[in-house]
């Protein structure tokens, strides 16, 4: 348990606690409003316990088995982008390359190696993909095909990597798992609070045909409970003052907003609904994580910019 810190021990804590308070009260006013069907929301529940439980393999863990977590959780984010590409048989070889990156980028990281973790993906693997492309003499969809292959391993293999790079920030009065359990934590309410507003006041529209149910109430509003949360935590897990805090609040739940419709517009493009169906009641692994494929290497450098 290398990254378990009194803080970080003590916002776990408060996490679980806040978890089964919350089941509690589910099951209580389902209990009350038989009429009413709460069994998504039951369901979506239990998933959350599922969720927090994997979490915990990267905070109570060491470095080697907390980046082979983020790597599977990458994999199978990776999967399910791949699902919406019609690779033909002969450019499978393609996504072998990008899986194998996975455990490259967790050997950069676990080795120390940081400059070839910045470099690897939107360098080598840049290069390396239209090549393995090119050998198969075909030419047909030759942009489409690379660009679907780039755009996807760094989305999912190098942005999701920034979550296993936060692991190796330390200093006297900086811990790298406390930044990023706070955040996983903010940018998870980021989108909850969003969600929350946009079902209780949102009318106006911000992307109608990517994002019908994004609203501009729903996401000034969860920006503004963003910030405030941003400005409660961050003097528990980081070593923000108010101002940056404010800053690091607005960064998440603006950039969280982006990456989120982003990835709504590949889904809509691909005309499915969720990424895929592992997760009860939340979708897939890429539904929960396409806000942190903005928010996790853009707070990295937000940090490393103004404190390291």
């Amino acid at each position: 348990m290398e990254f378990l810190t009194p803080a970080l021990k003590n916002a776990l804590i408060a996490v679980f606690s806040f978890l089964f308070i919350s089941h509690c009260l589910v099951l209580l006013i389902a209990n009350i409003k038989k009429g009413k069907d709460f069994s998504n929301l039951k369901l979506r529940m239990k998933s959350w316990w599922v969720i927090l439980s994997f979490l915990l393999l990267i905070f109570l863990t060491n470095k080697l088995i907390a980046l082979i977590t983020i790597g599977i959780m990458s994999a199978l984010s990776l999967k399910e982008f791949l699902s919406f590409i019609n690779f033909e048989k002969e450019d499978k070889s393609i996504i072998l390359w990008m899986y194998l990156s996975i455990p490259l980028q967790i050997y950069f990281l676990y080795s120390d190696w940081m400059i070839m973790f910045y470099l690897f993906v939107p360098l080598y693997m840049f290069l390396i993909l239209p090549l393995r492309r090119m050998f198969t003499g075909r030419v047909e969809n030759f942009i489409k095909v690379t660009s679907a292959a780039q755009w996807g391993i760094l989305l999912n293999v190098y942005a999701l990597g920034y979550l296993g790079a936060f692991l190796f920030i330390k200093t006297d009065t900086i811990k790298g798992a406390e930044l990023l359990l706070f955040l996983l934590l903010i940018n998870t309410l980021n989108d909850a609070f969003q969600y929350i507003w946009g079902k209780l006041f949102g009318k106006n529209k911000i992307v109608p045909k990517i994002s019908p149910n994004k609203t501009w109430e729903g996401f000034i509003g969860g920006m503004i409970t963003t910030v405030l949360l941003s400005v409660t935590i961050a003097p528990y897990l980081t070593p923000m003052d108010l101002k940056f805090s404010i800053l690091a609040g607005l960064l998440i739940s603006v950039f969280g907003f982006f990456g989120d419709v982003v990835l709504s517009a590949v889904k809509r493009d691909a005309k499915v609904k969720d990424s895929s169906n592992l997760i009860p009641g939340h979708g897939g692994i890429l539904d929960r994580v396409d806000s942190l494929t903005y928010t996790a290497p853009l707070f990295f450098h937000f940090i490393c910019y103004f404190f390291l």
